[in-house]
């Protein structure tokens, strides 16, 4: 018997669990009308399932998930409590048995053998010293994840700020110190002028820019380029002393001029300190100027001011020039060109035997037409005797002496007419030449009234092309400070600071992603 104890034991089957018999249903309906009521509640596949596991953990052997709601209700419990729904999430090594002890408790009194039992170094046969609840032990767990998170977020928010007061705040406050404290205060002295173009009387669309800033636009930019460039610069330093004025030892270091500060350096605080803007819509250049001194910066203004009113001036004056010149210089070729030709005509006269060779001509040629005629009269006269039977000799003869004379005065006229005279040509090619010197000079005459008109149009086209600078807003010494401006800079700085951390964590977080993947 002693020896069949143990073996008993070892062999013994776990005796299967009370399971309590399904509940009775009643003849009046009572349980069907619960069912139905139960699944008119719309209850999802989740619920049922976690209500059948909390039915069979209580014991119970339902016969269908909408039956499981019903004898836990019966029974008194909630299967859809928070409390209920945590007891099934038991861990495993929690709720896992070792076979034997399961055997053990599980074994009827009246199996059991009655023999005693070696006492295993198992640790597991212990009693349990923690009397907690699976929830309440689920709960602490919650709880010390809960404040393990706190722990790692209170961390994660430390170290956030120690880098925002670090690259954010820090470099924000010696900003603000430096502009509140230490920066010294600059004057600005503001003023506005703009380019005007002399009124015309002209038409067409170049009277009707005249008068407005498209007609002066380019020249608007060229004065603002001069007054930005280093010539400006150089002109202003050599005759107001820019580089002395900003040298001096009571400017902070960041607006103070070395002693060995190059033409760059001086250019680059230049173009800081001198603002030039240029409104195309109005046509208004807006200058202003910034100086440690209120008086030193209008002195500035109205320097810079100065220069860009000689620029204006010196625009335009080559091209008046130089259009006036060309017109001049062709109306004095004009002029000499109509000389020579009248020259020509009159030598052309004098060289001649006669005086006026065309009268001579039409002279001799209106003799040649009477001498024609009455040539044909005669030949008429002979006609007229010769159609006698009989004509009289005589008279026939004299006729034809007649006719004899008549052509040779014709011949005698058109030698004269065509003949050389001594250390002269004919008359008809004086004549000739005459008129081609007379029709030289008509031509002269008319390009000399052209270079007239080309010299009058480029005088009044000099004078339209003419530019003036008036000045709308003159410069004045300012009493209170403009720059810097601390609390706008201030702020400016604190979000360029913050920019440039924000954009540094999204690439590093990025980055970090990337890696981790």
């Amino acid at each position: 018997m002693a020896a069949a104890g143990p073996a008993a034991v070892a062999t013994a089957q776990p005796a299967p669990e009370m399971i309590q018999p399904r509940v009775q249903r009643p003849s009046d309906g009572g349980v069907e009308k619960a069912l139905a009521a139960i699944r008119e509640e719309g209850l999802t596949g989740r619920q049922l399932r976690m209500a059948r596991r909390i039915a069979q953990k209580h014991g119970l052997d339902p016969a269908s998930d909408f039956e499981a709601v019903y004898l836990l209700r019966l029974k008194g419990v909630d299967p859809f409590q928070r409390e209920n729904a945590l007891d099934l999430m038991v861990s495993q090594s929690a709720t896992a048995r070792p076979q034997h002890e399961t055997t053990a408790r599980d074994t009827p009194l009246a199996e059991k053998p009655q023999l005693p039992q070696t006492r295993r170094d198992d640790t597991r046969n212990l009693p349990a010293t923690d009397n907690r609840s699976p929830a309440e032990r689920r709960a602490q767990e919650i709880m010390a994840i809960q404040k393990d998170m706190a722990r790692r977020r209170t961390r994660r928010l430390r170290m956030l700020f120690a880098r925002l007061a670090t690259f954010v705040l820090l470099p924000t406050l010696i900003a603000g110190w430096y502009f509140f404290s230490i920066a010294t205060p600059m004057y600005a002295s503001k003023s506005e002028f703009l380019i005007l173009k002399a009124e015309t009387g002209g038409g067409g669309m170049g009277g009707l820019l005249s008068g407005t800033q498209f007609a002066t636009n380019q020249d608007a930019i060229a004065v603002q380029s001069y007054l930005t460039s280093k010539d400006a610069m150089l002109r202003l330093d050599a005759d107001e002393g820019f580089k002395p004025h900003f040298s001096q030892p009571d400017l902070d270091p960041l607006r103070r001029l070395g002693a060995d500060a190059t033409t760059e350096d001086m250019f680059k605080l230049y173009k800081k300190y001198v603002q030039i803007g240029y409104d195309p819509t109005e046509g208004v250049i807006r200058m202003e100027v910034a100086a440690a001194d209120p008086q030193v910066a209008a002195s500035f203004s109205t320097a810079l001011i100065g220069y860009a009113e000689e620029r204006v001036d010196n625009l335009s004056a080559r091209k008046r020039e130089n259009a006036v010149k060309d017109a001049q210089l062709g109306l004095d070729e004009a002029e000499q060109a109509r000389r020579v030709a009248q020259e020509k005509l009159v030598r052309l006269q004098q060289d001649s035997a006669v005086l006026d060779p065309r009268a001579r001509i039409a002279s001799l040629q209106a003799r040649i037409e009477t001498v024609e005629t009455q040539l044909q009269e005669k030949n008429l006269q002979l006609q007229a005797l010769m159609d006698n039977a009989r004509p009289n000799l005589a008279r026939v003869e004299g006729v034809e002496a007649d006719i004899r004379r008549l052509a040779a005065l014709k011949a005698q006229i058109n030698a004269e007419m065509t003949a050389e005279s001594e250390g002269a040509g004919s008359l008809a090619e004086t004549a000739v030449q005459i008129q081609l010197a007379e029709a030289d000079l008509a031509t002269r005459d008319m390009m000399l009234a052209a270079a007239l008109e080309r010299l009058d149009q480029a005088r009044r086209d000099a004078d339209s092309q003419a530019r003036y600078l008036t000045t709308s807003v003159y410069p004045l010494a300012a009493q209170d400070p403009s720059y810097p401006r601390a609390f706008e800079n201030t702020l400016l700085t604190f979000l360029i600071f913050s920019g440039i951390y924000l954009l540094i964590s999204l690439t590093a977080s990025i980055l970090r992603e990337q890696v981790s993947n």
